[in-house]
């Protein structure tokens, strides 16, 4: 079979949160149509790895935090070193917390906002001056939640509306620049970040209020498959599973009947409001990029100096 051709063969995609789930796959699925990628995350391990196993011609690592600008801008400056420019940016890094606006630390409310919502608009501004030299493609990834918001999904469904809408106002600023705004809307899909939320009890006692075509996570091809697609065609929007297009063209009828619905629920909302109280983080990334910094630090501590004592003690052992 001859080998599919693409647009993209050749140019340098930038891709935040690639280390694990969606970001990763799309990463691993455009160097496949022969893309150069600059893998840019937390959890430095897992990205050299990554990087290995894909090549070091056409891949590169940079650990970044999206809440931390000069680390965002280091992986940017690097990418242009390294690659001579880019041609493509996803914006997808992202979290999600369960918690109820009562309930859940101030903290984390404002953490979900911080990396869903400031760290695409940090990546944008960063990489725009190398787009507009390019006249390259830009996606930010959003969600289903920017338009249809669900209870104990408060910040991330701020965060994801407001990547929408600042997805939607720069494409007006950059189309006549030559530079292509898209903006990506998922629904639930198979990654570790979707799993623990659905996984959660809260999540549980609110499934059935669900409408039945939106339970249960899809598999990860399908967001990759949507974000392919935008690339090629340097779409305006993308989207997966399919009904998530109807749902967010309906919205002004979606989202009423679905808080009437959840209104009229009383007691799954209370219940699920409960069991969400106190309901530890999960974040993967932190915690794994912590433990790499602990070990390299670990590593570079000189060996504790013996004393003429210890060396005694230590021959008559």
């Amino acid at each position: 079979m001859a080998k599919k051709s693409t647009s993209y063969a050749g140019k340098t995609v930038l891709i935040t949160g690639s280390a694990r789930g969606i970001g990763w796959e799309t990463a691993k699925r455009l160097h496949a149509g022969g893309a150069k990628i600059a893998l840019v995350g937390l959890e430095p391990d897992l990205l050299a790895e990554r990087v290995q196993g894909l090549g070091e011609d056409r891949a590169a690592w940079f650990e970044a935090d999206v809440t931390n600008v000069e680390q965002l801008q280091a992986a940017v400056d690097g990418t242009v070193a390294r690659f001579g420019g880019i041609d493509v940016a996803i914006a997808n890094a992202g979290v999600h917390y369960i918690g109820a606006l009562e309930s859940a630390p101030l903290e984390q409310l404002e953490r979900e906002i911080e990396i869903n919502l400031l760290g695409v608009v940090r990546t944008d501004k960063l990489v725009i001056p190398h787009l507009l030299e390019s006249g390259g493609y830009l996606l930010n990834i959003a969600s289903l939640a920017a338009a249809t918001h669900a209870p104990l999904m408060a910040s991330y469904a701020a965060s994801k509306a407001g990547v929408e809408a600042f997805s939607n106002a720069i494409r007006q600023e950059l189309g006549p620049k030559g530079v292509t705004v898209g903006c990506a809307y998922f629904g639930f899909i198979d990654t570790d970040m979707v799993r623990d939320a659905l996984g959660h009890e809260s999540s549980k006692v609110l499934e059935p209020l669900m409408p039945s075509f939106v339970r249960g996570a899809v598999s990860v091809d399908k967001a990759v498959d949507a974000i392919e697609d935008a690339v090629l065609k340097r779409g305006h929007r993308a989207w997966a599973p399919r009904y998530v297009g109807g749902a967010i063209a309906s919205r002004g009828v979606f989202q009423p009947l679905a808080e009437k619905r959840m209104l009229a629920a009383k007691g799954h909302i209370l219940k699920a409001l409960k069991l969400a109280e106190g309901v530890p983080v999960k974040d993967r990334a932190v915690e794994a990029t912590q433990a790499a910094h602990a070990k390299k630090t670990a590593a570079k501590k000189p060996a504790p100096k013996k004393t003429p004592a210890a060396d005694k003690a230590g021959s008559a052992s």
